[in-house]
């Protein structure tokens, strides 16, 4: 389970590069392709809001039953409450910009640098604290048992995948392009 957690973070963070790209290209006011930002967004808002960060809650939510004096730290939980204000923020003010309502790209650079910033602070704090303690923590055996209830949660990664799915079809190939 960690694996694929870990391997989401390698994803998240390709895509969350791309993006620091494009609001660097806002801060210095050159022009910026809104609907690959708002493809970027979806993809988080449907996939890691909906499986990958509801993964880590089980996880944690098992890890504090086994030690209950770590319930203290809510941390996890008020860190996905907020990345989902946030990219609803992101995207109703893309929503505008793709509307042809006037928004200043002032605006608009910051809202994406605070979201930006507030997954990748997120992402470090998972994988230097939380992957770190879940693994001390945790035998095999309880693997196993948070692996068998995260389960009914687990869904296909619709972006970095190799299935005939055609969600994200254009981030997809914008995604290879890069690459080449």
């Amino acid at each position: 389970m960690l694996a694929r957690l870990h391997n989401d973070h390698k994803h998240i963070a390709i895509l969350l590069t791309l993006l620091q790209k494009k609001q660097h290209r806002l801060e210095n006011a050159e022009t910026v392709n809104f609907n690959l930002i708002r493809d970027i967004v979806e993809y988080m808002q449907s996939y890691t809001e909906h499986s990958h960060h509801p993964l880590e809650d089980l996880i944690d939510d098992f890890y504090i039953q086994k030690y209950p004096s770590e319930l203290n730290e809510k941390r996890l939980a008020d860190e996905h409450e907020r990345l989902v204000e946030s990219s609803s923020t992101l995207m109703a003010t893309l929503n505008l910009i793709l509307s042809d309502i006037p928004v200043q790209l002032e605006q608009m650079s910051e809202v994406l640098k605070e979201y930006i910033d507030l997954q990748t602070r997120h992402m470090i704090y998972e994988e230097q604290h939380l992957f770190p303690k879940w693994q001390a923590g945790m035998t095999d055996e309880d693997w196993l048992s948070v692996g068998a209830q995260c389960q009914e949660r687990l869904i296909s990664d619709p972006l970095f995948n190799d299935d005939d799915n055609v969600l994200f079809e254009d981030l997809r190939e914008y995604l290879a392009k890069v690459d080449d």
